[in-house]
């Protein structure tokens, strides 16, 4: 154990300080470390459907957890520190960027509907999407342009999101195929450190993911809640199991 990892056992949560639709951050006795507690509360359509499943917020903590790791292994840098059982990571404190970055690689969801394909065609190569991370606004699809127009990032800044996003996509992509599983599309966060460094950020999880059986397509995600498809917390029991997890 590293002198870091040690300091890490000392941990104490505060204050809460902001509450999201599915975690719960808190302060901590350390500025530069944050408590995350993942919630079992569900939310979809911009948060007007909501609901919960006792268990889901362990499951997604644990299985973020996992593919964080697996990430800094492979070299991308994040927020993460250290995951306590059940439902809680220790992260860095990041100014998260107002951009979520989500990447497609099968059609689904708002794109169908954008663009007129049937759910499930594959992209000839992944997609990245820009939203502007506004709830006021519905997390509205943004062009470069916007962005530029908003000052909400310069061009380097993009580019090298887009770089971390598809290098992520490979890895990801890589990890779910040996588990059975195709990655449609996931959502992605970014956040800056005190050192101005950009980590990747929030979560990795059936919440933010389209994951879907290889062979079945079907969904072991939060498309079951979003399309009342039921047993919700199984299909997030699944992906776990797969990733050996439970």
């Amino acid at each position: 154990m590293t002198a870091y990892e040690a300091e890490l056992t000392h941990i104490e949560q505060r204050e809460l300080f902001y509450t999201g639709k599915a975690k719960s951050l808190y302060r901590t006795n350390r500025p530069d470390v944050l408590w995350v507690d993942f919630r079992d509360d569900l939310t979809a359509g911009d948060g007007k459907k909501r609901g919960q499943e006792a268990g889901k917020g362990a499951l997604n903590a644990r299985i973020a957890a996992h593919l964080f790791d697996y990430l800094e292994g492979a070299g991308v840098r994040t927020h993460f520190l250290k995951y306590i059982e059940p439902s809680v990571h220790l992260v860095r404190a990041v100014q998260i960027l107002p951009l979520e970055v989500v990447v497609r690689n099968i059609a689904a969801g708002s794109l169908i509907r954008r663009i007129g394909w049937e759910e499930g065609r594959p992209l000839s190569e992944p997609l990245v999407e820009w939203y502007y991370k506004r709830d006021d606004l519905g997390d509205p699809l943004l062009a470069e342009a916007h962005i530029a127009l908003l000052s909400l990032a310069d061009s380097t800044t993009l580019a090298s999101l887009k770089e971390q996003a598809l290098l992520i996509n490979t890895l990801l992509q890589k990890k779910f195929s040996d588990a059975g599983l195709l990655l449609a599309d996931f959502k992605l966060e970014f956040g800056r450190l005190a050192s101005g460094t950009i980590v990747l950020a929030d979560e990795i999880s059936p919440d933010t993911c389209r994951l879907w059986d290889a062979s079945s397509r079907v969904s072991y995600d939060k498309d079951r809640f979003r399309k009342d498809q039921g047993d919700v917390l199984g299909a997030y029991r699944e992906v776990a199991r797969r990733l050996g997890l439970v």
